[in-house]
């Protein structure tokens, strides 16, 4: 029971971690997210695989 707690917990806690990491990548100026070389369209793709890997 505590197992399946430990994973509802942690998958929500990567869920959040997604969000605002999406967010944040969306948010950003146009002048920096191109000197990072983002496309800030991808944003929800670049925080899938920084949060879930690969």
């Amino acid at each position: 029971m505590m197992k399946m707690f430990r994973a509802i917990r942690t998958a929500a806690a990567k869920r959040a971690a997604y969000r605002r990491t999406a967010q944040e990548l969306s948010a950003l100026p146009i002048d920096v997210a191109l000197d990072l070389d983002i496309y800030r369209g991808d944003a929800e793709k670049i925080a899938r695989r920084a949060v879930y890997g690969a």
